[in-house]
């Protein structure tokens, strides 16, 4: 009922807050793959802007934390969501809500159900370079460092240790990531990396500097650790796990007398 809804009010001398929505026009090409991806993903995403369908069905049967269990989720896009963590943290309790493609504003959207329901010990939140992409929704420095505030908050809110992880490098060097640093400047993802690294030591929350370990002298993702320019081999994971142990353990108070 919003057609008649507004036309009604466009005869009326009504009063309205908001100034007219504008129609954006579109300033970055989108090649096959992302017009195929955003094809796939409107429809539901119409209904669900923050996906939490996915995770739903295996948050509702997920049980309750053991006595003495220090539950850890992970929670960020497609870095996160392609990470086993079971072969790399074995026999921790630690639960993956990674999405891959997901932006800062749906992992918000999400939070309350893919984090704080679980009722987790620490959070691991990854997120950020999707943001700069602008496949999905294409969001300012400032809007992505809200986000993380509003992320630390809902935990902090619900007694949850947070860790914050470093947007990771990403690098050109093979022909299928030609394009890798035209939407992903390596100089925001320092810039931001820098703000987050601050914003954690100034609310005493934990950093996981994923790209300390994974940067060339070039400032780009090493080579070796990726095929895509962006996503890490298990190479680049097996680098990435003892920095988010550290963290966690940080986080939990572990190894401190």
């Amino acid at each position: 009922m919003i057609g008649p809804l507004f036309a009604a009010a466009a005869a009326l001398d009504h009063y309205q807050s908001s100034p007219e929505r504008q129609a954006f026009v579109e300033d970055r090409p989108y090649n096959h793959w992302e017009a195929d991806y955003l094809t796939k993903l409107w429809s539901a995403m119409h209904r669900d802007f923050g996906e939490k369908y996915l995770y739903a069905p295996a948050d509702r049967v997920l049980p309750p934390p053991k006595p003495g269990e220090r539950r850890v989720v992970f929670i960020g896009d497609s870095i996160t969501d392609l990470w086993d963590l079971a072969r790399f943290f074995p026999g921790q309790p630690y639960i993956n809500r990674g999405i891959g493609g997901q932006v800062t504003a749906q992992m918000v959207l999400r939070f309350e159900q893919d984090v704080v329901s679980l009722r987790p010990a620490a959070v691991v939140v990854l997120a950020g370079i999707n943001d700069l992409h602008g496949a999905l929704q294409r969001e300012s420095n400032e809007g992505i460092e809200a986000n993380w505030r509003a992320m630390a908050d809902m935990a902090r809110a619900h007694h949850i240790k947070v860790i914050f992880a470093s947007i990771m490098p990403v690098n050109n060097y093979s022909d299928n990531a030609r394009d890798m640093l035209t939407d992903r400047d390596p100089k925001r993802i320092r810039a931001l990396n820098s703000w987050l690294a601050d914003y954690c030591k100034r609310n005493r929350l934990e950093y996981a500097d994923y790209y300390k370990v994974s940067v060339d002298p070039q400032g780009l993702l090493r080579a070796d650790l990726t095929r895509d320019g962006l996503h890490p081999l298990p190479a680049g994971y097996r680098l990435m796990a003892p920095v988010a142990k550290a963290a966690i353990d940080r986080a939990l108070g572990r190894g401190r007398p």
